[in-house]
């Protein structure tokens, strides 16, 4: 992604959204220290509880990763892009706002400050913790074995870091020294391909790894374009 001036619609949007949204107190590295250091903290705790872990029970580790993965899918390919009843912030937040705030001409943050578009809220990464790695890494643990219901939440926080890291990449500036790293090119050349409004509604819907969007169907290809006509 080769560094490009901002469109002046794009400007506009961001100093609107700046002023009227993201209040003088907030800091982005502090929002990206906390979600870091939370989801790191809780998965180091998780694995310190497993003990002697069998070869089934780690098979759950790659199972959660799949399993997150089509959720990732459907939530963004759904609700983030649809709006649906009950669901309307998501729509908001994700369609409305992050894909007017970084198009595909313009994917770098500008300032910390901007972290903000980029990031969960830190109230989602503990509802997560309170809703879904910990009621359902104690299922686990009830019903199958203690190693499992550890694993569980451990392979569950990791993905949602991976989530919000790859994220945070994808949106560094061209020039930083992450988009040298192998794996990160592809990940940011596949989401700007999504931040294209002619393409978002339709491809490149995983974030973290595209094994969904290639099981679908929705990973764009650009021997898909030739020949069509635009629009």
């Amino acid at each position: 992604m080769e560094a490009r001036p901002v469109p002046r619609q794009v400007q506009t949007f961001r100093e609107e959204y700046r002023t009227q949204v993201i209040g003088p107190g907030y800091r982005g590295w502090a929002h990206f220290a906390f979600t870091s250091l939370v989801c790191l903290t809780g998965i180091a705790l998780a694995l310190g509880q497993v003990e002697a872990a069998r070869f089934w029970e780690l098979l759950g580790v790659p199972g959660v990763f799949v399993l997150a993965n089509g959720v990732e899918f459907l939530g963004h390919r759904g609700p983030m892009h649809h709006k649906r009843r009950g669901l309307g912030l998501l729509f908001e937040r994700h369609t409305a706002q992050h894909h007017r705030f970084f198009t595909h001409e313009a994917m770098a943050y500008e300032s910390s400050r901007d972290f903000k578009m980029v990031l969960f809220p830190p109230v989602l990464l503990l509802f997560f913790l309170g809703a879904v790695a910990a009621p359902l890494g104690a299922l686990c643990f009830l019903l199958i074995s203690a190693n499992a219901g550890w694993l569980f939440a451990a392979s569950a926080l990791g993905y949602y870091l991976a989530y919000e890291w790859v994220h945070f990449s994808t949106h560094l500036p061209s020039s930083h020294w992450s988009a040298r790293l192998p794996g990160v090119r592809f990940l940011r050349r596949h989401h700007q391909v999504h931040h294209d409004p002619s393409r978002m509604g339709h491809h490149n819907f995983n974030i973290t790894f595209p094994l969904a969007d290639r099981l679908v169907g929705t990973l764009w290809r650009e021997e898909r374009e030739k020949g069509r006509p635009s629009g």
